[in-house]
């Protein structure tokens, strides 16, 4: 017994090291396609590697109770949940194609009782015992295992850089929910501030046309003016419901009352904004090294494809014993060596075409690596441009806004002294009322853009 299995382990280390000697992996190795990216992300020709996608989302949004939704987010999105579950799934089917690549040991006890009697007059028994370790390895000659196990891990990176852009994308949800919440709050004052200002012209006008000294015109008209102003309240109301709804279901909540900070009306805009080289923005865009994994994994799909043509050899050992009777079992060794050869002959097409299916899956894959990249760089030029743009707008209005204030002020004075008619005192109401929203708008557009500047540059995402 001894002797047999030093022989058996020979001749299987024989097999082992013949293997891997003969073995190859054909096919076309992957190399990412060949990209002609723009000089720069910027109308300015900067070379600078820094970018503002480097800072963690803590540092970009510094309000607190904005960051304890952003961490609420992280942990309870069912989004989220989901995708690290897919992770963890993909994470095990990687094993198993690792796995295919080593030989698997399996043990097998079997009995067996059985009694016949053919004919009628010779009653036998045949009875069987089995205890055998049974070793099954199919040799990777061409490839074809490790083609498999590259597709499998490409597939699990690919489920990692999809959670990644999934976080990027959620943070980038909740902080403009969160901004357009506020802004919502803000506009909301204003329109109660205005009410105020309307009762107080509308009793103006109410002792004025009492008085005799206007036609009762202007005094209908204030009535008016108040009431329109009254029905902006419970839409704007309806708005901030919704927000807060939003918020909450990407908190992973049912819908509750979101706190919040008050708009800032200071407004600090940065001389310069580094943005980082157009090659790194590949290497952070998650959705981008999502779709380059992809990529990868469909070009080992060709080669598990290709290679699934050649001839297919697994080498099974039985170790062990068999015997008919059961007090013999120990003493009844058994052995068995074979090898299996699989040459794919004719099956009408079906092994080429599954080749050419996998290229066309490769080619697809390809031009939606190269959308992503495109995709990427479009969301990163438009938010350059509407962050760079935010500062001139923030400015034209702010002056609007302070501009309308002072016109409605003089005109207030010169209705009370009956200079002008209240039909000028209402333009003036209106104009300035629509330069405080307006200015309202520009700051939270200031935030949003920030918001999407961050996002497209790739930040966000990393884990904390």
């Amino acid at each position: 017994m001894t002797r047999l299995m030093k022989y058996i382990v020979r001749l299987l280390c024989t097999f082992v090291v013949v293997a891997s000697l003969v073995s190859c992996q054909i096919g076309r190795h992957y190399t990412r396609p060949n990209l002609e990216l723009p000089a720069t992300l910027a109308d300015s020709m900067s070379t600078d590697s820094a970018s503002v996608a480097d800072y963690s989302w803590e540092e970009i949004y510094t309000d607190t109770i904005l960051q304890g939704l952003i961490w609420k987010t992280l942990s309870y999105n069912k989004d989220m949940l989901m995708a690290a579950a897919r992770v963890k799934e993909l994470a095990a089917l990687k094993r198993i194609d690792f796995a295919n690549m080593f030989p698997s040991v399996g043990l097998r006890v079997y009995a067996e009782r059985e009694r016949d009697n053919y004919g009628g007059d010779h009653y036998t028994k045949d009875d069987e015992f089995d205890l055998k370790a049974i070793v099954s390895w199919e040799l990777d000659l061409w490839g074809k295992l490790r083609w498999a196990r590259d597709a499998s891990m490409a597939d699990f990176l690919a489920s990692i850089e999809n959670q990644r852009a999934l976080q990027m994308s959620l943070i980038a949800q909740v902080a403009q929910a969160y901004y357009e919440l506020v802004a919502l709050d803000n506009e909301l004052a204003i329109v109660r501030q205005t009410m105020d200002a309307r009762r107080e012209s509308l009793h103006l006008a109410q002792i004025r046309y009492e008085g005799g000294l206007t036609s009762e015109v202007a005094f209908r008209q204030a009535q008016v003016e108040l009431s329109r102003t009254a029905t902006l309240v419970p839409e704007l109301e309806r708005q901030i419901t919704a927000k807060e709804n939003e918020l909450a279901f990407l908190t992973g909540e049912y819908p509750y009352r979101i706190e919040r900070s008050q708009l800032s009306q200071e407004v600090n805009f940065p001389l310069s904004l580094p943005v980082g080289l157009p090659s790194s923005l590949l290497e952070r865009r998650p959705d981008v090294r999502e779709a380059e994994q992809q990529l990868i994994a469909a070009n080992a799909a060709v080669g598990v494809a290709f290679t699934s043509m050649f001839p297919s050899i697994t080498l099974t050992a039985n170790l062990g014993a068999e015997s008919e009777e059961l007090k013999d079992l120990l003493h009844s060794p058994y052995h068995l060596l074979g090898a299996n050869l699989l040459q794919p002959i004719f099956a009408m097409g079906r092994n080429r075409a599954r080749h050419k299916a996998a290229k066309a899956a490769y080619e697809r894959a390809t031009y939606a690596y190269e959308k992503a990249v495109l995709s990427a760089f479009r969301d990163a030029y438009d938010a350059i441009a509407e962050f760079n743009k935010m500062k001139e707008i923030y400015e034209s209005r702010l002056d609007l806004e302070r501009s309308s204030r002072s016109s409605l002020e003089l005109a207030q004075l010169q209705y009370v002294n009956g200079a002008i008619g209240y039909m000028d005192l209402l333009d003036a109401q209106r104009t300035y009322l629509d330069a405080q929203i307006g200015l309202s708008n520009a700051l939270r557009d200031r935030q949003l853009a920030m918001v999407n500047l961050y996002k497209a540059l790739g930040g966000g995402w990393e884990a904390k």
